[in-house]
């Protein structure tokens, strides 16, 4: 990767012949967000003033959309992933950890520029996390340093609301293809509404309905979104509750499992990421949810986003014999809801 004219410029990272002047078909294309973790594990979460001995800390690659693209290519598909990184030790982690998963990359690196970076506290008890971040502004991805024929030989689209434009101009292209866009996005973002109008499967986090809306009614919520931005699938993760969605007739909502959770960190990352398989593989969406529930559970048994990103085995093994959490929602509650107009 080169900086030039004060421009970045990409270069594909992992794998064999792939050249900047050919590009090939994939399964999956992701557009968005890496970063680098460090995650400390403390017995308790700290109180004001005070100091505590860490469990452990670790450095892991993280960033939802770049796990979203590994986790697909654990699961056997083909990923590529288009992203932006400093000109540090982080980025140089980054372009090992998608080489060693195979997975095809397209990384823009921004000269004097560090690369995202996150630290997160881990409550050894609970497994519950706090996230503190930071971002270059120089990391935001262009619309026009992406290449349309990125997009549109894939077979599905994942991005996030980070980089808004440029996700927009690929969802944009993909729709046009036929192809299927997943949006993970957790707060309202300038020109998010652009966004939303041209996403298929929406999957937010539990809050952002409410931001958009101003409605705390989160099944309300839902509808008035789907409703707007015409998407296939409006919905919000709920943490171990699992997963509540509306397309446009009737609520779907699956439960999370019980697993024993080591660190949250991976959860949405790896939920997504399901999605984004289940809908490559035909999933209905009672399966799809249920798949990616199951998914994100079993990737909380381990420390960082990719710390267990469990093999398609065991991932239905969960589904098949595994506790659910206790349901927010029942079947008469929701088709009450539904039948309002």
């Amino acid at each position: 990767m080169r900086y030039v004219g004060g421009r970045s410029e990409p270069r594909p990272c992992g794998g064999e012949g792939r050249l900047m002047g050919k590009v090939g078909r994939v399964d999956v294309v992701g557009v968005g967000l890496n970063a680098t973790d460090t995650i400390v594990r403390l017995p308790r979460f700290p109180e004001f003033d005070s100091k505590m001995e860490l469990i452990s800390h670790d450095v892991r690659a993280g960033g939802q959309v770049a796990s979203g693209m590994v986790a697909c290519q654990r699961w056997g598909l083909k990923a590529r992933y288009i992203g932006k990184i400093g000109e540090d030790w982080a980025a140089d982690f980054q372009v090992s950890e998608l080489e060693t998963d195979g997975v095809e990359s397209h990384l823009f690196r921004v000269a004097g520029c560090q690369s995202q970076r996150a630290y997160i506290l881990v409550d050894e008890g609970s497994g519950e996390r706090t996230i503190l971040w930071t971002r270059d502004a120089r990391l935001e991805i262009q619309p026009e340093e992406l290449r349309k024929e990125w997009i549109t030989t894939a077979s599905a689209l994942f991005v996030d609301g980070h980089d808004t434009a440029a996700a927009t101009q690929a969802a944009m292209w993909a729709q046009e293809a036929g192809i299927p866009v997943v949006l993970d996005i957790d707060r309202a973002y300038p020109r998010v509404q652009g966004l939303l109008e041209v996403s298929d499967y929406v999957l937010s986090s539990r809050e952002f309905p409410a931001r958009l809306t101003g409605h705390h009614d989160l099944l309300k919520a839902l509808r008035e979104i789907r409703a707007e931005f015409k998407c296939k699938l409006m919905g919000a993760t709920l943490g171990k509750a699992g997963v509540i969605a509306w397309d446009g007739e009737r609520f779907f909502y699956s439960p999370g499992f019980a697993v024993k959770a080591v660190d949250t960190t991976g959860a949405g990352d790896i939920f997504h990421g399901a999605l984004v398989y289940g809908l490559t593989r035909g999933l209905d969406i009672e399966r799809l949810l249920e798949f990616s529930c199951a998914a994100a559970g079993l990737a909380c048994t381990a420390v960082g986003s990719r710390g267990h990103i469990a093999p398609l085995d065991e991932i239905q093994h969960l589904i098949g014999t595994g506790e659910r959490h206790p349901a927010l929602y029942d079947d008469r509650q929701l088709a009450r809801v539904a039948g309002v107009r």
